[in-house]
């Protein structure tokens, strides 16, 4: 019996993990993400097969790369019979199985992160004929599970049954099995913070994750446990499943857009296109293009730009000084969520747009100890701003006073806050409160950006909200 492999790929950005695994020159692909050729290459370095594209679900956080992975290699797309894929494939549910070389992996039904969800159950053939392996999607995850909600309200009660339902499925398997899931830290798609490892056993799962453990207990601390405290998702999740299903268009391979001397950068941003400057906070604050929105190119860059761009609206880029990798890292972490429109990035950057003669924009940078000693010498009449998410305002505290609005929902409530003040904003670490500081100076408000530390560094202790509004507070970030 050949010994079979299994990469591993992680995919920062989004929080997620593809799979390629391989036995006797054969291999399938899991979950792969849209820029697929990044699977291929490897597998055509190490001279596999790519026989199979599997999904254990139709995506919310990305747009899968099965269509474009078969356009290469002529993989057979094997997918949820339940998922209403309207391209070929090959439709399966619980019971059904394939076989790739020695390995037989066979599809468990398992619900609850979305209806049609499926897990594959490895099988190395010729040993004893039990699995050695589990792909777990989006049901099982390391030291969490998949979240019920993100199809709505309306099935969020009976997607959270199946999901206890899918779990007590799963722990019938021996401690042994590895664990193979698709999202993990980072990912907005779980039900509660994950631990930082990327694989696990189900032994593991057993006695390390709360959730896991309630698989066999009560349907309501199960369900008070997998919905207690739940993330936003990005805008931009409302669109993926959609286009999934219908099929992404394929690409092909990675194709990046033009540099744009000023001039050509400016006339295509007067056109309404949006300014994403990728750069780290402090060089933005320093100086940046007028109007210009700061979402650092870092595991947050793609969430963010899907949340305050309107949904495959174009894109400007000005990008850190590392380019050109900087461009390729900025627009493949687009086209996994479906921005494919990029007219061009700032060759030169923001020196040769000043240069040029063109204006730039700048705002103050402090820290919070600094804040605290300015307000209690009675020096700062500004208004503290809290970017963060409603459920960490609930869990970790607030700082007393602050106005609190989350980040994506500035640009709708900048008339919430006190007219005529300078603002300082601040979130847990900084990069939020970059991009809410960039909104605010193309609002023209005063603004100063907290870039270190957060409210966790306030020197005195934070405010806990009651408990109705922590009952009503939303959802924490993954980020």
């Amino acid at each position: 019996m050949m010994p079979m492999d299994l990469e591993l790929f992680v995919t920062p950005g989004l929080g997620d993990a593809s799979y390629l695994l391989a036995n006797g020159g054969e291999a399938v692909l899991v979950d792969p993400q849209r820029d697929a050729w990044r699977f291929l290459e490897v597998a055509e370095g190490r001279r596999w097969r790519v026989r199979h594209v599997l999904e254990t679900h139709v995506h919310n956080d990305y747009l899968s790369g099965a269509i474009e992975a078969r356009a290469a290699t002529g993989a057979e797309i094997v997918a949820p019979a339940r998922g209403g894929y309207q391209f070929a494939h090959r439709a399966v549910d619980d019971g059904d199985s394939l076989e790739l070389g020695g390995v037989r992996l066979t599809a468990l039904a398992t619900p609850g992160h979305t209806p049609e969800h499926l897990a594959w159950l490895v099988t190395e053939l010729g040993g004893e004929d039990e699995p050695t392996a589990v792909f777990t999607g989006g049901s099982l995850l390391v030291g969490s599970v998949g979240r019920t909600d993100l199809l709505g309200p309306a099935l969020t009660d009976a997607l959270t049954t199946d999901q206890q339902r899918s779990l007590r499925r799963l722990a019938e398997l021996a401690d042994g099995i590895q664990v193979l899931p698709t999202h993990g830290a980072g990912s907005f798609c779980s039900a509660g913070p994950m631990s930082a490892g990327r694989t696990t056993t189900i032994g593991t799962e057993r006695l390390a994750n709360p959730t896991f453990a309630l698989a066999d207990g009560s349907p309501e601390a199960f369900r008070g446990l997998v919905l207690g405290e739940l993330g936003r998702v990005p805008d931009y999740y409302a669109h993926m499943a959609g286009i999934n299903r219908r099929g992404p268009r394929v690409l092909g391979r990675l194709i990046l857009p033009p540099a744009l001397d000023p001039a050509a950068f400016e006339a295509a941003a007067a056109s309404g296109v949006t300014v994403v400057d990728a750069r780290d906070r402090d060089a933005f604050a320093a100086g940046h293009l007028p109007g210009s929105l700061n979402i650092e190119l870092d595991g947050t860059f793609s969430g963010y730009v899907g949340w305050l761009v309107p949904f495959a609206a174009p894109v400007l880029l000005v990008l850190p000084d590392r380019a050109p990798d900087a461009l390729a890292e900025a627009t493949t972490e687009l086209l996994r969520i479906g921005y494919e429109r990029v007219p061009g990035w700032l060759a030169g950057g923001v020196e040769a747009w000043a240069a040029s003669g063109r204006p730039l924009s700048s705002y103050a940078t402090t820290t919070m100890p600094a804040v605290h000693r300015a307000k209690a010498a009675g020096d700062d009449a500004s208004v503290l701003l809290d970017v963060r998410q409603p459920i960490e305002w609930a869990t970790d505290g607030v700082v007393p006073g602050a106005e609190r609005i989350f980040v994506a929902d500035l640009p709708g409530h900048l008339d919430a806050l006190p007219p005529g003040l300078a603002v300082t904003v601040f979130c847990r670490s900084g990069s939020r409160a970059s991009i809410a500081a960039s909104i605010l100076d193309k609002a023209g408000v005063d603004v100063r950006l907290v870039t270190t530390g957060g409210a966790n560094s306030w020197p005195e202790p934070l405010e806990r909200l009651p408990d109705e509004s922590r009952q009503t507070a939303g959802a924490s970030s993954r980020r």
